[in-house]
């Protein structure tokens, strides 16, 4: 194995277990962080297609883990089935667009996520007002997955403003994920963004995001939540500072 490949791996590594840390941590938000460092070093569009196989797996032991506390099924259902969609037509837009457009689109899904965090901590949101919405915002959500590997600002957003219990929000969330997961891998391969190498990438990504899902779960214990997030919210406005330096370079 070439000393270059084993640098590609060693950063591949690092980003996913940042990512499993705040996985742990909080349930959600892998890619917030692992889809960023991936595109610093490499390309949003290589960044997308390392985390979609980890993604599924990772969900899919998770909302299995987690299914008897799932929101009912016209929810579950619709934030998913409206979330594959959007992630469907935002890899079409990742395939087409050119990487400095996506790396800048990252960069500003992160800022908007961070910005909407501090601005609106409080928002809530009743289940009857999220059911009538939950389609155009799966949808919403699943482009920005799709197009750029990051769909907390509403996913998460809108999750959050719910008030759900931890394991409701994990049960519903991870069925989200797994879902998109399961469309992006084929449109990325038709457009040539996914292949053997990105495909072993990925498996071997499994590992350190498993491996440090538990760690963040553990000083999730001991660190305040508020303290934690904003230690993750300044590591994210530091990644996005340098991704937008980057892509106007």
């Amino acid at each position: 194995m070439s000393a270059e490949l084993v640098g590609e791996f060693a950063l591949i590594f690092v980003a996913l277990a940042l990512g499993g840390l705040l996985k742990g941590a909080v349930g959600a938000g892998a890619p917030v962080v692992a889809v960023p460092v991936l595109a610093l070093f490499f390309d949003v569009k290589l960044a997308v297609a390392v985390m979609v196989i980890p993604n599924l797996f990772s969900n899919l032991w998770q909302g299995w883990q987690y299914r008897k506390s799932r929101l009912p099924r016209p929810f579950t259902l619709g934030l998913a089935l409206s979330g594959a969609i959007g992630a469907g037509t935002g890899s079409v837009i990742l395939a087409l667009v050119p990487s400095n457009l996506l790396l800048l689109a990252v960069a500003v899904t992160v800022l908007f996520y961070i910005a909407f965090r501090l601005a609106r901590p409080d928002w809530g949101l009743s289940y009857p007002a999220a059911l009538r919405v939950v389609w155009p915002a799966g949808f919403v959500a699943g482009n920005l997955q799709g197009a750029t590997g990051i769909s907390a600002p509403v996913s998460i957003s809108f999750l959050n403003a719910m008030r759900l219990d931890r394991l409701a929000f994990l049960a519903t969330i991870s069925v989200f994920f797994a879902l998109m997961s399961v469309v992006q891998i084929p449109v990325l391969w038709a457009y040539g963004l996914m292949d053997w190498q990105l495909v072993a990438y990925g498996v071997a990504a499994i590992v350190p995001l498993l491996a440090f899902m538990p760690v963040g779960n553990y000083i999730a214990r001991f660190v305040p939540a508020k303290l934690f997030d904003r230690i993750i919210l300044a590591l994210l406005a530091l990644i996005a500072v340098r991704m937008i330096w980057k892509a106007l370079g």
